[in-house]
């Protein structure tokens, strides 16, 4: 195998704003591993959170480049089991890898991969629309510029129950609502009764990632489920989960890639807990990959190439909320242009 970098700047169809971050770009390294007449891609895109930037993937990934190029590449997860002592300290360079790795393995078999997986492409959940925090009339304006029957909701501010009673007078929409980690226990159990009342389906991370005291009274209290995100990032996290979330978002890049991701949704699954993936405003590359796991999915957040205005790449497209497969074996990615 040969392997190869691509990075590219994002640009965001408008400024994405949630509770700790806004931006109108999004860096993102594609990782390609070339084997003959074949080619796997796999994304990660940059993330001041949690201090990762391109250099540092590419500097992970480069100080293993011939243990990856020898690799026979007989499994993703065995690639995944022999790199990952190597990328401890950078799980987005991981799931870079990862992704083209499955690409790449199920394109060799001449299948998609989650046929390849042996799983079904039919019955899938929709994918939502996130609409981040911004003053309400602009919110309204980026919501009635994309009719869809689904809305995340970004929260964190002084007056989030005015935005979602304001935007409830312009849709029918189902709404989910994202505090990532805003509120405090008090605020999301009394909310969480309004929120209902206004269609709201779940809340997403409501408390600090660990307030794990706050969210015990939460999971008992609310009148809304509640789906862990930060405080579900690696596989030993679902455990704790229980008890505490109904269900846990699993985000490739943070946990490293779909080889952990699947058994992180499996063992959710095994507890009892629902099950999402998110993505990280990636290109069509990343958000190919999260399709595949659609079978194994409550909810799914996969609208990252939705919001950026210079998408590099070719896979899944959208109707309506329903994911289409690209007509191509592996995940369906292709980059536009090689560089």
């Amino acid at each position: 195998m040969q392997l190869f970098f691509h990075q590219f700047d994002l640009r965001l169809r408008h400024t994405f704003t949630i509770a700790h971050d806004s931006r109108d770009s999004q860096p993102t390294l594609i990782v390609e591993l070339k084997d003959g007449a074949f080619s796997g891609f796999g994304e990660a895109t940059s993330n001041k959170y949690y201090g990762i930037t391109i250099d540092s993937m590419i500097s992970a990934l480069e100080n293993i480049r011939e243990l990856i190029e020898n690799h026979s590449l007989s499994s993703p997860e065995q690639l995944w089991e022999t790199t990952h002592p190597f990328l401890l300290d950078n799980p987005f360079a991981q799931c870079a890898l990862d992704e083209a790795a499955h690409d790449l393995w199920a394109k060799k078999q001449g299948k998609k991969l989650y046929d390849a997986w042996g799983l079904s492409g039919e019955s899938l959940p929709i994918t939502d629309y996130t609409i981040g925090i911004d003053s309400i009339e602009k919110m309204i304006a980026k919501m009635n510029e994309f009719p869809w029957p689904l809305y995340k909701i970004k929260l964190g501010t002084a007056h989030d129950l005015e935005i979602i009673k304001e935007l409830r007078k312009h849709t029918d929409a189902v709404f989910r609502v994202d505090a990532n980690c805003a509120w405090n226990a008090p605020q999301a159990i009394e909310y969480s009764f309004e929120l209902k009342k206004w269609g709201v389906e779940f809340i997403e991370q409501p408390l600090p990632a660990h307030d794990w005291e706050g969210m015990k009274e939460v999971y008992l209290k609310s009148a809304l489920p509640c789906i862990a995100d930060e405080s579900c990032i690696v596989e030993s996290d679902v455990a704790k989960c229980e008890g505490y979330f109904h269900g846990v978002n699993v985000k490739l890049t943070k946990c490293g890639g779909l080889t952990p991701a699947r058994r992180m949704l499996a063992e959710a699954k095994r507890l009892g807990m629902q099950t999402m993936v998110g993505c990280m405003n990636e290109s069509s590359v990343g958000i190919s990959a999260i399709a595949h796991l659609l079978p194994l999915l409550d909810y799914v957040d996969m609208d990252g190439t939705l919001l950026i205005a210079n998408d590099p790449a070719t896979g899944v497209t959208f109707d309506n909320g329903k994911i289409i497969f690209a007509n191509e074996n592996g995940t369906g990615a292709s980059l536009k242009t090689i560089i």
